[in-house]
């Protein structure tokens, strides 16, 4: 599952850019992974109408998703991460991949039960996801290596926190390691 991995988030221009684009490499491998172990790899994004109607309460809490209204080019997944042919994309409005989308279906129609998850940011979209994966039934597993947040002691508190609670938490290499034993 990659989460959020939109333009937003690396153009400098963006006022929820992060200070590097490091998370990309390693999500990259990971989705790549993913996709020669033969599992489903699934991909999400923010927008909303143009208007940020449907945005609610968290567009008004955090007015720079504003940029996301018209799911205009700050919305679209970036190139390093894009998704192949056949890989769902979820439009999502808040934080978590499962709230008000049709993620928990589509991954049970495949018959998951775990959930890897890369992307950003880790303090708030994946935090969010992997909490409502457990929730779902499902065993979160986030890659410590492919997510990323705007600076590092809430992105460490919050591993540490998923980590004791709610997922498991390992480096890229372990995912990788996981994937290619599911070839």
């Amino acid at each position: 599952m990659s989460v959020d991995l939109v333009q937003a988030y690396f153009d400098p221009g963006s006022a929820l850019c992060l200070p590097s684009e490091a998370v990309l490499g390693p999500a990259a491998r990971v989705l790549d992974g993913a996709r020669q172990a033969g599992v489903p790899v699934v991909h999400t994004r923010v927008a909303y109408d143009a208007g940020g109607a449907d945005g609610g309460v968290f567009l008004r809490k955090l007015p720079a998703l504003a940029g996301f209204a018209g799911g205009g080019p700050l919305s679209q997944i970036v190139k390093e991460v894009a998704p192949a042919p056949g890989e769902p994309v979820i439009v999502k409005q808040y934080a978590s991949a499962f709230f008000g989308t049709s993620l928990s279906s589509t991954l049970t129609s495949h018959g998951v039960d775990t959930l890897l998850v890369v992307g950003v940011s880790t303090s708030g979209c994946v935090r969010a996801t992997a909490v409502d994966a457990l929730q779902h039934g499902l065993v979160p597993v986030v890659v410590r290596d492919a997510v990323a947040d705007r600076a590092e002691g809430p992105h460490e508190a919050n591993l540490y926190d998923l980590q004791a609670k709610y997922a498991q938490v390992v480096s890229e290499d372990e995912a990788l390691d996981y994937l290619a034993g599911l070839r």
